[in-house]
């Protein structure tokens, strides 16, 4: 039997940086997974650090998207129909938060403060963990098919106004300046310096675990879902022990819906699932930073193993197979502006984020669960938010003032 005084579920990057968090402020910490650290969702993402991204990914209300949706002709959504009927409600409380004018402004609100802290604390990790030969200055560019697309932007780049975070505009060839080995005719670029991307997501989250490890944390393989409340504590049977903690950690991602309902909490989540695939460009042809084609949804981003692309957004069941037409239309469209070559990998990788309808995580006290702890829910903000969240979470446990106002990332703001 192992007594630790915070057990954590989920070693992905929020989970991984809540264990280092909490060991680095002197508690005993045991982590728990069923795979090895960094094996999930934080192995799949586009290895980004976002200074930018004040606005939610908006609900499409132009006709011709639409239409094209409907028909799974999107790149930038495609859906089982099944589960797209099961999600309508969630749906419906999406589109009001990402769509008006109010809910915007409240989530660039919540979330500036947070990404004006994110890059400093990856450093501070990266630094901790010996990682920082991962990370490259390479700021990202967001390209545009269409002047009406660019202009639709401007949301976005007013919040950077705001918040004082440089951008830079181009079109045509001058995206060449910015980035060369773009097919750049009829696109319109912003150029975010000030993020950073990593060359391998996955390593960063490893390096974090072992430095945990190394500093006198404990890792476990085990079933989150084995969790069991007994008078002095929390109690899970992992593979080589038992382990008790006056508190938990709940930090698993997409599976935390699984775990709330056995807890008898009920959060409004989706499951957005999404397909990468690493390509050898064609001779002569390099990209030395991230790329987003914002009307198309697919990222491309150097990494280590070739140029990662990574898909818009698929709804369907979390466990269902995978399907293959996301990943190849956006590889069609893909070659349309950059010449991706060979294709590395033999199968595409499918992974899938947690996003509640306001698009902000979940981090704080559980309200109904004494002991229980939450940094779940990042949606596409996973990477760059998991350290600072938390940071933020070992704060509220410690007692210490965190670093950013935590109310817009309660989960006391579900509570009717």
């Amino acid at each position: 039997m192992h007594q630790v005084d915070v057990i954590v579920l989920g070693a992905g990057i929020a989970g991984v940086s809540s264990a280092a968090h909490l060991r680095q402020r002197g508690l005993d910490v045991a982590l728990i997974d069923r795979r090895h650290p960094g094996e999930e969702t934080s192995f799949g993402n586009a290895g980004i650090i976002q200074r930018s991204g004040f606005c939610p990914f908006p609900f499409p209300t132009d006709p011709a998207v639409l239409f094209d949706i409907a028909l799974k002709q999107s790149t930038t959504v495609t859906y089982d129909f099944a589960t797209l009927i099961r999600l309508v409600p969630w749906l419906f409380r999406y589109r009001r938060f990402s769509n008006t004018a109010q809910a915007v402004q409240e989530y660039a609100k919540a979330m500036a403060p947070l990404k004006a802290l994110a890059l400093d604390e990856h450093k501070a990790l990266a630094k901790w963990a010996n990682a920082e030969r991962f990370y490259r200055k390479s700021g990202w560019l967001h390209v545009y098919r269409s002047q009406k697309g660019a202009a639709a932007g401007e949301v976005e780049r007013h919040f950077a106004r705001i918040y004082g975070v440089e951008y830079r505009e181009f079109s045509g060839g001058d995206i060449n300046s910015v980035e060369p080995g773009l097919i750049s005719d009829g696109l319109f670029g912003v150029y975010w310096p000030e993020s950073e991307s990593v060359s391998n997501p996955a390593a960063v989250t490893d390096a974090i675990w072992r430095s945990f490890i190394q500093d006198g944390g404990r890792f476990f393989t085990g079933n989150a879902l084995g969790l069991e409340r007994k008078r002095n504590g929390w109690y899970l049977r992992a593979e080589r022990s038992d382990i008790r903690a006056a508190q938990v950690v709940v930090a698993l991602g997409p599976w935390s819906g699984d775990f709330l309902k056995k807890m008898g909490e009920s959060y409004p989540l989706a499951v957005k699932r999404g397909y990468h695939s690493h390509f050898r460009p064609a001779s002569g042809a390099s990209l030395s930073r991230p790329v987003v084609d914002v009307e198309h949804g697919f990222v491309l981003t150097p990494m280590e193993r070739g140029i990662r692309l990574t898909t818009g957004v698929e709804f369907a069941d979390r466990d269902a197979p995978p399907s293959q037409g996301l990943i190849k239309m956006a590889r069609k469209r893909a070659e349309e502006i950059f010449p991706l070559g060979r294709q590395i990998d033999n199968e595409p990788w499918l992974g899938s984020r947690l996003c509640l309808p306001d698009s902000l995580p979940v981090v704080g006290a559980s309200p109904e669960n004494p002991g229980l702890w939450y940094n779940f829910g990042h949606g596409h903000e996973g990477f760059t938010l998991g350290p600072v969240t938390a940071r933020m979470l070992a704060e509220l446990m410690t007692g210490e003032k965190p670093c950013a106002n935590a109310s817009p990332v309660s989960p006391l703001r579900f509570i009717a």
